[in-house]
């Protein structure tokens, strides 16, 4: 949801700077190379430490080249499957960054073993999440399902959450770092509800797309087409476990 409604108004806000950007002569992919490499100095640099306040600060200042350089390539008509690539493989890294950060505090001066593995589950999947739409998507599915908690989603609840609790560590206010605990949770427990949610919908896709051939070749047939349509689903089920 806040894919579909926040994406659509920053887009709009963001349209000018992107316009600009494009007048001087910066192209899309730069500003993603840029982006992703900010993310990844805010969570790396600040997260390991404690200092997520200040870290949420310089991750948002960067987080936003995601919609920037889509509105980029759009005004410029320089849209392309490399680039759009480029920009997934990207997200991926970025959102490794954030989780890894707070995954490394946890390990170290933050002292919590427990929410260190959950830091771990949220890094792992959200990175499922997004294979399974990809590769339901790669195999002719349309994985018609949005999911609980997607990528917009676990980016706002987590670094909403830690860079309130940065206020405990940099301004010594109390009681209020215990939001990045309760962050994390409820990232993990709808990652996994969303990567059930996708698992059951490529199921049904599937099936339904397995069986519309095998309909029509009993149609044509009198039923003799059973076997062989049976016989190809299993082919093409063991053939995208093999990846």
């Amino acid at each position: 949801m806040l894919n579909k409604y926040a994406r659509a108004f920053f887009t709009r806000v963001l349209t000018p700077f992107a316009a600009l950007l494009l007048r001087l002569g910066v192209s899309p992919d730069t500003v993603t190379l840029i982006g992703t490499g900010g993310v990844m100095a805010g969570a790396l640099a600040f997260f390991p430490r404690g200092e997520f306040f200040w870290g949420t600060v310089v991750i948002t200042l960067f987080v936003f080249s995601d919609l920037v350089d889509g509105t980029m390539a759009r005004q410029s008509g320089r849209s392309s499957r490399w680039g759009a690539f480029l920009d997934s493989t990207l997200d991926r890294v970025a959102d490794a960054a954030v989780f890894g950060g707070i995954a490394l505090w946890y390990a170290g001066g933050g002292g919590d073993p427990v929410l260190c593995a959950v830091a771990i589950f949220c890094l792992a999947s959200g990175q499922v999440v997004s294979y399974t739409k990809a590769r339901g998507e790669s195999i002719g599915l349309p994985v018609n399902v949005n999911g609980l908690v997607e990528r917009a989603e676990r980016l706002v609840i987590t670094l909403v959450c830690t860079g309130l609790a940065g206020f405990e560590t940099t301004f010594g206010v109390p009681y209020i770092g215990i939001l990045l605990p309760v962050a994390l949770w409820v990232v993990a427990v709808g990652s996994l509800v969303t990567i059930l949610q996708r698992m059951v919908t490529v199921r049904r896709e599937a099936a339904e797309a397995d069986a519309a051939p095998v309909r029509g070749g009993a149609a044509s047939t009198g039923g003799e087409a059973t076997g062989p349509g049976r016989d190809g689903a299993a082919a093409t089920e063991q053939g995208g476990g093999s990846s």
